[in-house]
């Protein structure tokens, strides 16, 4: 039924709420924009939200905030399953787009380029990822020719950034900002 090792092959494209054709390369193109636009529109909210307000309380001193009353546990049960949500939405969208889930998206090494992914744009920032992401695509699609360097070039970048910019790409260009702008205020930097 799953196709063993060779994984899920001819995922069909069938028509979406049975309106959308997912058939169409330009319907399937603009509605993943959508669906992943919708995604970090999402994000954005949660995180600017009273409730990402308790979420930043409880990563960063989670005593503190079951002692003011908070129940930790519920609200990062309730995170996990957003983040599962997003998750699978991002699963089901590549299924369809490629037609094909195979079981190299199973393993922990695609956990790990995530988690690569996020550390090197940056982790506590929205852009972060994505610059990540850019990263280390653009890396193994233009490394290609040189299969078995791609991975140690990889670590490499992996070094150099965490040992230069302490907070990935995309959070040192925003402390840089932040400084820029406290100089032109006058102000004296931390």
């Amino acid at each position: 039924f799953t196709g063993g090792e060779d994984g899920l092959q001819d995922v069909p494209r069938r028509a979406m709420f049975g309106v959308i054709d997912l058939g169409n390369n330009y319907v399937m193109y603009f509605t993943v924009f959508a669906l992943t636009a919708f995604g970090f529109f999402a994000i954005h909210r949660i995180v600017n939200s009273p409730f990402g307000q308790v979420l930043r309380a409880i990563r960063d001193n989670e005593p503190r905030a079951i002692s003011l009353g908070l129940r930790a546990n519920r609200y990062k049960l309730l995170v996990f399953i957003l983040s599962a949500s997003l998750a699978g939405l991002a699963g089901a969208i590549k299924a369809v787009a490629f037609q094909v889930v195979t079981l190299n998206d199973l393993t922990w090494v695609t956990s790990g380029e995530a988690l690569l992914i996020c550390i090197l744009g940056g982790m506590q920032t929205l852009l972060g990822p994505i610059a990540g992401a850019v990263l280390i695509v653009s890396m193994s699609h233009y490394l290609a020719s040189y299969a078995e360097w791609v991975l140690m070039i990889q670590g490499l970048v992996f070094v150099v950034v965490v040992l230069s910019f302490r907070k990935g790409l995309v959070g040192e260009f925003y402390a840089w900002l932040e400084r820029r702008s406290l100089r032109a205020a006058g102000k004296e930097l931390p």
